[in-house]
């Protein structure tokens, strides 16, 4: 299995240590043909993109891409802040970018404190206590995401179930409907073999990615590969590995929309 694309790195733009420079040299050296540079969404507290910066990095993606030849996508890790699915990635920011994935963080500017407490609160507060959720808050956490996919053009749903636990055969389900991708993310364990397993039974893609925080990380796929030993995925599931590269949705509705 080689890796072909990342499209979960970070950069100084929110808490990553390397510029985008240094990711796409290093998506050089790991021989990808492609990058994202995902930086928080605007709504993180602590992390957050700025709009104002948007400009700034574009530059700086164009010129990583001149220098490496690699292809590198501007992106966001964009937060979801509402239980109706909304995220901080507005229609109006569309322009700017050219790939979109979304995640559930914990320093957020929720829309309002119903959504952080149904969203956030009520989940983070079962995992620190190593409990299961409640049914209700699985269930809310289940439409956060399926209304997010459903109402918004999200190329990839980052991290899922880590720290917020949801019914992870119908969120797969609508995005198999939908084309948006579920990441298996190397930075942190966030599903099971079996879990994995559940989700690819609904047909839904994946693609495999870092999350890294650093230029070493970028491309690294060891703990997709231990979890990937363990489950009965077909390697044809996932569509940046062995040469191929994923058709996003959020390019799509864009070449139509704007």
């Amino acid at each position: 299995m080689i890796l072909t694309a990342d499209y979960h790195t970070h950069t100084p733009y929110s808490h990553g240590k390397g510029t985008v420079y240094e990711n796409a040299l290093a998506a050089k050296k790991a021989g990808l043909k492609e990058i994202g540079i995902t930086d928080h969404g605007f709504n993180h507290l602590l992390f957050g993109l700025k709009r104002k910066v948007l400009g700034d990095l574009r530059k700086e993606i164009q010129d990583a891409e001149r220098l490496t030849g690699v292809k590198v996508l501007m992106g966001m890790e964009s937060n979801l802040i509402s239980v109706d699915g909304e995220t901080d990635m507005k229609s109006g920011d569309f322009e700017h970018f050219d790939i979109y994935l979304c995640g559930i963080h914990e320093v957020l500017k929720y829309k309002s404190f119903g959504d952080f407490k149904n969203i956030m609160l009520k989940n983070y507060t079962a995992y620190k206590f190593g409990k299961r959720p409640s049914d209700k808050v699985i269930a809310n956490t289940t439409k956060a995401y399926v209304h997010a996919v459903k109402n918004n053009p999200i190329d990839i749903l980052t991290h899922i179930n880590y720290k917020c636990y949801c019914d992870l055969k119908e969120v797969a389900k609508c995005c198999a409907d939908y084309g948006t991708y579920i990441e298996i993310n190397t930075k942190k364990r966030h599903v099971s073999a079996e879990e994995l397993n559940l989700m690819a039974s609904t047909g839904v893609k994946f693609v495999i990615d870092s999350d890294a925080h650093s230029p070493d990380r970028v491309g690294d796929i060891k703990l997709a590969e231990e979890i990937l030993a363990e489950a009965e995925i077909p390697l044809e599931k996932i569509e940046n590995i062995d040469g191929r590269l994923p058709k996003f949705r959020f390019k799509e509705y864009k070449e139509k929309n704007l």
